[in-house]
């Protein structure tokens, strides 16, 4: 805007309402009105380190297709308002979370794999959303229901203890830079948290290929209480089958990367305190 050199009117006298919080659009109003939105749970009056940034790139127009018809049926947004009926959700199906899932390539293929479980794919990216919902639909995967928003909210507020039967956790951010190490998901807090909303004997799995990360991921697993390492070494695990080998974990190896999965299951019966 063009600065005048006429004389201004003074400002305003400055109230509270003047100096409140206003979001930015992006947060407020959404590209697709009947699919996720923005800011679901309202994410900015909650004063906690968050484990992830929302990213905006484009939605193709396959993928924002599949938001508007499919949304409704097959989408929620994380909100905190409920606690959701899994059962109900997904027709009675044991159901794992998990946290993260890109462009939905790998966990499509896992529906694909394993139609007797349900999965309840949670992440803040618009176009993995919409290509998810794309892959499922063109697939007959009914057994996939994508959340949108922050998976702790999702864990604290929406979920029943013990209701799931599994929680995968498959690249996370690194977090790479040690002051933002307080960022990484992987921490004591959030798995204190996870383990009320794992069934006993379900399974936290991890896959990284950031080397320092895993190496903490280890370290907090193995001291939790609540976990024991299905591993009789108490090490890392081999990649399971049931885990897809996916193009970015590709493109990692072919650098030389080396990928950790840790596969931790909450404990039946927690050991006594010595």
């Amino acid at each position: 805007m063009s600065e005048s050199l006429t004389p201004q009117p003074s400002a305003p006298e400055t109230t509270p309402e003047a100096n409140s919080y206003v979001p930015p659009k992006w947060r407020t109003e959404p590209r697709f009105p009947d699919g996720p939105a923005p800011d679901p749970a309202g994410s900015h009056h909650e004063r906690r380190i968050r484990s992830f940034q929302p990213r905006r790139s484009r939605v193709t127009t396959g993928q924002g297709e599949a938001l508007k018809r499919l949304w409704g049926t097959w989408g929620l947004d994380i909100d905190g308002h409920s606690v959701i009926d899994l059962e109900k959700l997904f027709d009675g199906l044991p159901v794992v979370l998990e946290i993260g899932f890109g462009m939905g390539e790998a966990t499509a293929q896992m529906a694909a794999a394993d139609p007797a479980t349900g999965i309840l794919a949670a992440d803040v990216h618009t176009p993995g959303q919409g290509n998810l919902l794309a892959l499922a639909e063109r697939g007959g995967m009914t057994n996939v229901r994508v959340a949108n928003g922050d998976a702790v909210i999702l864990l604290r507020e929406m979920l029943a203890p013990e209701s799931l039967a599994g929680l995968r956790v498959y690249f996370p951010d690194p977090w790479p830079k040690a002051r933002h190490h307080k960022r990484r998901l992987i921490q004591p807090e959030f798995l204190d948290l996870a383990a009320t909303r794992l069934a006993p004997g379900a399974v936290l799995h991890c896959a990284t290929d950031w080397e320092p990360y895993a190496e903490q991921m280890l370290e907090v697993l193995t001291g939790h209480p609540e976990f024991e390492n299905t591993q009789a070494d108490g090490g890392y695990a081999p990649r399971p089958d049931f885990r897809p080998l996916t193009r970015f974990e590709g493109q990692g190896l072919d650098k030389g990367h080396v990928v950790h999965d840790l596969l931790f299951a909450r404990r039946r019966q927690v050991p006594p305190n010595e």
